[in-house]
């Protein structure tokens, strides 16, 4: 067998809208908006500088529907650009890109092969000695193991396996195309290129069973590095497999305690440093942050009382730090007052008889929630869903949640005597 050089790519996503963003003020959307293209653009690069023999691409290179063919257009110009450096592209559609899902279409160049939806294929590359079987998703919802049907591996050759697939399922990710790795690694291939799930993971090595990542994160839920996998094929063996990151803009979850914290000045410098920090692992990008400011201690009560003036330090804060390359996207705050609520509720008075009733409430999941919905019946319709932030009000845990926020917030000033806001 020859020696080659692969890149392994996945759930680019192009021209995902990034809906809502508008809402936000100083948020860059266009910026976040035209993240998709640039790192897609910033996998060609990458493929004509190494240079490489050829990429795989493992669905879910859309977002779903185009919606005016500059999508594909610019898909197209890429793709030629790799054809211009003699790089062989293979592709197939998941289910965000699905044959059914996709109305426009334009002729690919004649170094694209898009596998089937209907049933597994194999391409040689002869010169390499390389065959690589895909399918592609025919409808957005395939819940078949589509791998059952992939041939057996061709003897003489390096065989990937290109699926896009939820495995045996992963938080976050609807489970299609589920199949397991046992059956993976019966077909005998030397590599596995999946995409659908978001978060680069390595399921088995020798042979490889690889998810990417997909190459630029679009939300908070999906942080960190992005990019593809280069794979270095010498005698037959995988001699090197990497990640690189090809993201443009990274997305932040900065959580800070107040725990031990007495003055402002401490929380100032604890979110300056965790954000300095992001800052410097993010290598230039733009970085995203989403703050959460949580734990219990004397700062609580400036925080629960005075939210907006904090929410104006941390920006300016950020402004400061670096006011291109930084947005902080969202500012929650998930602090509690260093209360004894056990004791607290042996007391003999009307705070204590509050908390018994609280605990009682806490403890009746049916009461608890027939309680909320009479409370607020007519009002939660009308709530901003971003108001909400992911609360789910059907779930005891979460509605028992939000009791204990309002323990938090109400106990302390009944407790100083100052009249509840």
């Amino acid at each position: 067998m020859n020696d080659f050089t692969f890149i392994h790519a996945a759930d680019a996503h192009i021209d995902s809208p990034l809906r809502g963003l508008e809402q936000y003020e100083g948020a860059p959307s266009q910026a976040l908006r035209q993240s998709t293209r640039r790192a897609f653009e910033n996998l060609i690069d990458l493929c004509i500088v190494k240079p490489v023999d050829f990429l795989v691409l493992a669905g879910d290179l859309y977002d779903g529907d185009w919606k005016d063919y500059n999508t594909g257009l610019f898909f197209l110009k890429q793709m030629s650009r790799l054809k211009d450096a003699g790089i062989r592209v293979f592709t197939l559609r998941g289910n965000h890109d699905a044959a059914s899902q996709i109305s426009k279409n334009l002729r690919l160049p004649s170094n694209v092969h898009d596998f089937k939806c209907n049933k597994p294929e194999t391409t040689t590359l002869d010169d390499l000695k390389v065959a690589i079987h895909g399918q592609g998703f025919a409808t957005k919802a395939v819940t078949d193991d589509l791998s059952l049907k992939y041939p057996s591996a061709v003897p003489g050759h390096f065989n990937i396996g290109l699926l896009h697939t939820s495995v045996t399922g992963r938080e976050g990710h609807e489970n299609y195309a589920p199949c397991t790795l046992d059956g993976l690694l019966s077909k005998g291939y030397d590599y596995w290129a999946l995409g659908h799930v978001h978060t680069r993971e390595v399921l088995h090595e020798r042979p490889y069973v690889v998810f990417p990542g997909n190459l630029q994160g679009r939300h908070i839920r999906e942080q960190g590095s992005k990019g593809a996998t280069i794979v270095k094929v010498r005698d037959g063996q995988i001699a090197d497999l990497k990640h690189q990151a090809l993201d443009v803009a990274r997305w932040k979850l900065c959580e800070v305690d107040i725990t031990g914290l007495s003055q402002d000045e401490e929380l100032l410098d604890s979110v300056q440093n965790d954000i300095l920090d992001a800052l410097k692992k993010a290598q230039g990008r733009l970085l995203v942050v989403r703050l959460v400011i949580k734990g219990q201690g004397p700062l609580h009560a400036s925080l629960s009382q005075k939210q907006e003036h904090w929410a104006g330090q941390f920006r300016a804060l950020s402004l400061d730090l670096s006011s291109q390359n930084l947005w902080l996207e969202k500012i929650i705050f998930q602090t509690q007052a260093e209360l004894d609520l056990d004791e607290l509720k042996e007391r003999d008075d009307p705070i204590g008889a509050l908390l018994r009733a609280l605990s009682d409430l806490k403890d009746d999941p049916q009461r608890l929630k027939t309680e909320i919905e009479e409370s607020f019946k007519g009002i939660l319709t009308k709530v901003p869903a971003d108001i909400l932030d992911g609360i789910d009000l059907s779930s005891h845990d979460a509605l028992k949640a939000l009791i204990e926020d309002v323990e938090q917030l109400l106990i302390p000033q009944l407790l100083s005597g100052a009249t509840p806001q």
